[in-house]
């Protein structure tokens, strides 16, 4: 027999894929886990989750780039129009100098979200591994006023031995969610990071708006996309 989700050959009447850690529907250990989730974590919400197959993250995906197309039109037509009128009314620029800039600026804010919008069409899955994590202080300068922020740094290294680096500012959320040891996987086209083995967790974060959901939640209370548990 052959697991649905990585199509590794798997022995006859396992329950378990032994590659992606998958749990065949049907066996014993599912229908326990799926009566008494909270009393039964062994080998539940264990392997990455197929439901990233489900045509809800498509449509995220393809809703995300519409909406980030029109509010590029939006912007790149105010900045044309608003040096068109600073070149009419304004005695320090004219027409059409005024309104070369506005072009240049509107193609800017289009080569910007089109950069996006392929990058999340392009984006390539892998699989890696939480190395290390840091917290470091860094201070920014706000009007000659310095202030000191917290910086929350998780180090993963895929497969290949490429390490990358997740950051964040002031938001320690993601921080706390993976640990040292942890394996994970990065979903390409939705830039998000899932975990391999769940069945500690009391909190799910959505892989496709990245709100922070209760891990017995079937859908992401925010953008109702499934989540991966």
């Amino acid at each position: 027999m052959f697991c649905r989700n990585c199509g590794s050959d798997m022995n006859q009447g396992s329950s378990f894929c032994r590659v992606c850690g998958f749990q065949m529907p049907g066996s014993v250990e599912e229908s326990s886990a799926q009566k008494f989730p909270s009393k039964d974590p062994s080998g539940y919400r264990i392997g990455f989750s197929p439901k990233i197959n489900d045509p809800a993250f498509a449509r995220y995906v393809k809703h995300s780039n519409q909406w980030s197309s029109l509010f590029t039109i939006i912007i790149s037509a105010a900045a044309v129009i608003g040096f068109y009128i600073y070149g009419e009314t304004s005695s320090e620029m004219s027409n059409p100098q005024a309104l070369y800039i506005g072009f240049v600026i509107a193609g800017m804010f289009v080569l910007i979200a089109l950069g996006q919008i392929l990058k999340r069409s392009g984006g390539k899955t892998w699989d890696g591994e939480v190395v290390d994590k840091r917290i470091t202080e860094v201070s920014d300068t706000d009007e000659g006023f310095a202030t000191n922020r917290m910086s929350y740094i998780i180090f993963i290294r895929r497969d290949d031995g490429k390490v990358i680096k997740l950051r964040s500012r002031d938001l320690p959320g993601m921080y706390h969610y993976f640990n040292v040891g942890d394996r994970v996987r990065h979903h390409g086209k939705l830039k998000t990071y899932e975990k391999y083995d769940k069945s500690h967790d009391e909190v799910i974060y959505c892989n496709a708006c990245g709100s922070q959901n209760e891990i017995a939640d079937d859908r992401c209370r925010r953008c109702k996309c499934p989540l991966l548990n």
